[in-house]
């Protein structure tokens, strides 16, 4: 069986504005997908990108850090700084091999080529032995030009070469031709890998991919938005319905594919205005509820918590109710502090996590930081996370505190006393791995502490029940 390896060019051609926060979560969902490889562009200067790689490769427990270089020595110099103690990290040269490609994007002449891509590969691997040459533009180039290159790179100690249909040309009768015919060239007992970025501009990125694996390629490259690509989940379906009968095969995990990826296009392909491609919008459900009066019956009341998301036991529908009671006597009940009361009385549990103290920092320059200390059963947990603000950072810690990830559906802020030393409530919903939602409150005059009060409520629910 042959395995072929999967590398995904999302946060490499995702676009600048989005956050820190929105990226690290669209790895992470890579990172479950599976993929072998997450590629990141060109380091800029911006200082928060090495946090971002780092960060990032700590989250990562499958794949592995592949971080396009510049094209000067000094460039993937920089690039391996940032990259160096990630275990696996790839370093990716990649230079034009199209005649008017290499004078617009590397402002270099055909004959300087050879020369360019032998100095920059042979840098590259002088910090490693996992560097991969990307020829871009492949598919409009000369082929003994083309060939010659790839073999250039080779020489200079390159593990992996990929050509690119940067152009979106190639037809799959086609890149199945190219394919073969490269593996000849390159000598298929040398023991590179090869590998084929097939352009979707004509809707037969897929296709194109499925031949050149057919044909033999070692890796292809895929992003879940952009429409650049062929997706993780196309390659996962035709390797699902077609891998056993061609002897491919790829380590995605191609069950979880649909909803993994759909949660990076809603974090990174402005998809956001859908809100959760899996569960509705808390906001609109809210809007749905009509407020409950006195005259409620404890069925509305479980009825309306159910809208809401929550599957209550019986004796938390009693608690529920109760608490209903108290409030309604005396006015109506909202659909949003509904919710509070269920935060409140329902599945009070003990508490397999305290708090025990907290630090956060955050200025323009850096992203915030925050440490965090915890008890677990007498047993100590400490760490500190980076993040996109406090509350962030702080979320993340608890994840890697916990050693769990919790999709988060909701996070809420409410003034529950006016001045200023007034009581923030924060509400906190998360969504356990069977698709159960929990409700964590927490209440305090530091909105931090708030925030971390409510993230663990909602963790000691889940823990409790899980259990």
């Amino acid at each position: 069986m042959h395995t072929v390896t999967v590398t995904d060019c999302t946060i490499s051609s995702s676009s600048s504005s989005h956050t820190f926060r929105e990226k690290l979560e669209a790895v992470r969902s890579l990172d479950r997908m599976a993929v072998d490889y997450v590629e990141f562009a060109p380091l800029t200067g911006d200082r928060s990108e090495p946090l971002l790689l780092r960060t990032a490769a700590a989250a990562m427990t499958s794949a592995r850090v592949s971080l396009r270089c510049g094209d000067t020595e000094e460039e993937i110099d920089r690039a391996w700084d940032a990259v160096s103690g990630v275990s696996g990290a790839r370093l990716a040269v990649a230079l034009p091999t199209a005649a008017a490609q290499m004078e617009y994007l590397a402002h270099v002449k055909p004959k300087d080529l050879p020369a360019l891509t032998e100095r920059l590969v042979a840098r590259a691997v002088s910090h490693t032995k996992n560097v991969e040459f990307l020829a871009l533009d492949a598919t409009r180039s000369d082929y003994g030009f083309l060939i010659g290159i790839l073999r250039t790179a080779v020489a200079a100690g390159a593990s992996t070469v990929t050509v690119c249909d940067s152009a979106s040309l190639l037809l799959p009768d086609e890149a199945a031709e190219l394919v073969t015919r490269l593996r000849a060239d390159l000598g298929a007992e040398s023991g590179i890998r090869l590998g084929i970025e097939c352009g979707d501009g004509l809707g037969m990125g897929l296709a194109c991919a499925a031949s050149a694996m057919k044909a033999g390629a070692d890796e292809i490259r895929c992003a879940s938005v952009g429409g650049q690509f062929p997706t993780e989940e196309g390659i996962g379906e035709f390797l699902r319905a077609r891998g056993d009968s061609l002897g491919i095969c790829a380590v995605l995990r191609v069950p979880e594919m649909n909803r993994l990826t759909s949660q990076i296009r809603w974090i990174l392909g402005g998809e956001r205005v859908q809100e959760s491609i899996s569960t509705p919008n808390p906001a609109a459900v809210h809007d749905q509820i009509t407020a409950l009066d006195n005259y409620a019956t404890a069925s509305d009341v479980t009825a309306a918590a159910r809208r809401l998301g929550y599957d209550l036991n019986e004796e938390d529908q009693a608690k529920v109710f109760e608490a209903f009671k108290r409030i309604a006597r005396k006015k109506p009940v909202s659909a949003r502090e509904l919710e509070v009361i269920v935060a409140t009385s329902a599945l009070q549990v003990p508490p397999t996590y305290t708090l025990l103290s907290y630090s956060a920092e955050s200025n323009s320059a850096m992203p915030a930081s925050a440490q965090i200390h915890l008890e677990k059963n007498g047993e100590e947990l400490s760490g500190i996370s980076l993040g996109d603000g406090p509350i962030d950072a702080a979320f993340q810690t608890l994840e890697r505190l916990i050693g769990h990830h919790y999709e988060l559906d909701e996070f809420r802020i409410e003034a529950v006393t006016e001045g200023q030393e007034a009581m923030a409530s924060t509400l906190v919903r998360l969504r356990s791995d069977d698709g159960k939602l929990y409700l964590g409150n927490g209440i305090s005059t530091d909105l931090i502490s708030a925030a971390i009060r409510a993230y663990l409520n909602a963790v000691n629910k889940i823990v409790y029940e899980e259990a």
